[in-house]
Parts: C-alpha cells; structure tokens; sequence
C-alpha cells in the first residue's frame, strides 16, 4: 500500500496530467483507497519498465561484443587475403615456364631441384592456408548473422521498453489524477500523515548498535550494504533510477549492494529470488524485505524492526517499519 502517496505531486511535472470531470466520491476512504491501488499499479509497470531496462542493457552489450568479434574476424580475413595474393602473384611470375625447360637452362641442376622441393612444400602450405581463409570467411559470415540476429532482439526490447515507459508515466498520471479529486481537506489530511509516517520511526541513535533482537548483518557485505542505504536516507524517489542521487525501490537495494561489491538483478521480482529465504522473525540487517504476493516492492531491513526504502513517487527514501505493508518474503543475498 501507498499510504503517503498524496505527495507525489511534488514530482509528477514531468508525466501528463489530465483534468477529470466530477466531484470526489462520495465515500472518502475509497477514494483514498483507490489512490493507493493506482499507485501500487503504476510501481509494478514501473519494475516492468526496470526489467526491460535492464534486458536492453545486455542485449546491446551483447551486440557489441558479436560486433567487436566481428571486426576482429574480417581484419583477420583480409589479412589472409593479401598474403594469399602476394604468394599467388610471386608464384605466377616465377612459375610461367615448364619445369622442364627451366631445368635445361638452369646453371645448377642441382639448385633447381632442391628448389623445385621447396616449392612444392610451399604450393601444400599455400593449400592449406587456403583452407583456412575459406573456413575464416564461413567462420565470419556466422558471426554476422550472429550478430544481426542480437540486432534485431535488441531493437525489439527497445521498443518494449518504449511501451513499458508510456505505461508507467500513463499509470502513475492516472495515480495523480484521482489524487486531484480528493477534496482540499482530505488531501492536508493524508499529506499530514504522510510526514506522520516519515517520522514515526526515527533512525537508531547508533547505526553501529542495532536496536532489537536481531543482532548485527549477518556478513561483512550486509553491513556495508545497510551503511550505504542508511546514507541514502533522504534522497528522492524517481522511477527507474538506481542512483547515487535519486532512486526508485529496488534501484535503492541494487546500489546499496553494489557498494558492497556484490551485482544483484534491477527489478524488485528478481531481488526476490537473488538469496536465500528467511523468515521475517529470522530478518537480519542488510535482508531484502519483499512486499505484496506479486514482489512488487522491496525495502532493506536495517533492525530493530526497521526498513530504509524508496516509498514511492513524490516521497523520499525513509526508516518505516517493517509491517508498512503486506511482507510476502525476505531474503538473505
């Protein structure tokens, strides 16, 4: 749930919005409700947008890579070329008599045949290199198809990406526009709670002394991972962003484990199979915190029943606690 979600206007300039006709509803509480679920919707095409992202990043660096090689291979073809045509033309110009009559104006026969020998070991040599250039030139023409087929998925998943990022910014406008009817009062009264939230669970007096019973990260790499979320504590939430100086919530916990030399995946599905299952009552510091069944969020437990995560669009990266929202599973990387 997004319970703030009221402040997102404070970054919505960016997406269209659309003026809605009519009155705020009747019933309140739904209409609240209901800018939750709008927000909720717009996160999942968000993290929908982030594996897409993140798909095109590899694709590309794969062509690349089919690219370079390439390259590489027509260098090395053309390089067999030349020294194929270089032996051919040699060869042609000291080979246009019989062998016969060369042998009868030769000073030394003996030279000739002994050149003769050389010649017919390097006619074998040029053969096979021949070979070579013939397997080369197939080897090549493989890598190209290779390389225009990496081409076309990677400008497929391009435009997919496309039309995940026209969803995101369609949801998270159809977000800020139910916002819009909510009254004057219920939107103070939701912004009030919003900043009531930030505050509610305020960071430990000593980030090196975990409030509760949970004791210290569990590896080197946990803790180093919870020092670089608790450093992110009041930078902006902006979709699909994984950082330093804004993120959105499964960017928050990619960086923060970057900073300890460990790559987890982009999206908030992903990080949720990227460790080991714990229970909630085993969280540890440094333990990717996963909300609702579709894993469309995650936080990062800190202790003491605390997460530091990016809430949603408009909000900035905060403590909460744990129970923020529903807790589908939490996971040990």
């Amino acid at each position: 749930m997004l319970s703030a979600a009221a402040t997102a206007a404070a970054v919505m300039g960016a997406v269209p919005v659309l003026a809605v006709p009519g009155e705020p509803p009747a019933d309140s509480a739904a209409a609240a409700r209901e800018v939750d679920r709008l927000f909720a919707d717009a996160e999942r095409a968000i993290e929908a947008y982030n594996g897409t992202a993140e798909r095109v990043e590899e694709l590309r660096a794969e062509f690349e890579r089919r690219r370079g090689r390439v390259t590489r291979g027509q260098e090395a073809v053309n390089e067999q070329r030349r020294a194929l045509g270089s032996a051919a033309a040699a060869q042609y110009r000291s080979g246009g008599f019989d062998p016969t009559v060369t042998l009868m104006f030769s000073d030394s026969p003996e030279a000739y045949l002994a050149r003769a020998a050389v010649l017919e070991r390097l006619g074998a040599r040029r053969a096979g290199e021949l070979r070579e250039l013939v397997a080369a030139q197939r080897t090549l023409e493989r890598r190209r198809a290779e390389a225009a087929d990496k081409l076309g998925e990677l400008t497929a998943e391009q435009e997919r990406l496309a039309d995940r990022k026209h969803a995101a910014q369609t949801k998270l406008a159809a977000a800020r526009r139910q916002y819009e009817r909510l009254s004057a009062a219920e939107r103070r009264e939701r912004e009030r709670a919003d900043r009531a939230a930030a505050r509610a669970v305020p960071p430990p007096a000593d980030p090196e002394a975990e409030a509760g019973d949970d004791g210290a990260a569990p590896s080197a790499r946990a803790a180093t991972a919870v020092a670089a979320a608790r450093e992110a504590v009041g930078r902006p939430y902006a979709w699909g962003q994984a950082g330093p100086g804004s993120f959105d919530c499964s960017g928050l916990i990619q960086w923060a484990y970057a900073r300890a030399g460990v790559a987890l995946p982009r999206t908030s599905q992903a990080q949720a199979r990227a460790g080991r299952r714990v229970a909630l009552s085993d969280a540890r510091p440094g333990d990717i915190v996963v909300y609702r069944k579709d894993a469309s969020h995650v936080g990062m437990y800190v202790g003491g029943g605390q997460i530091v995560h990016a809430p949603y669009p408009g909000a900035q990266v905060r403590y909460e606690a744990v129970g923020v929202m529903p807790v589908s599973s939490v996971v040990r990387p």
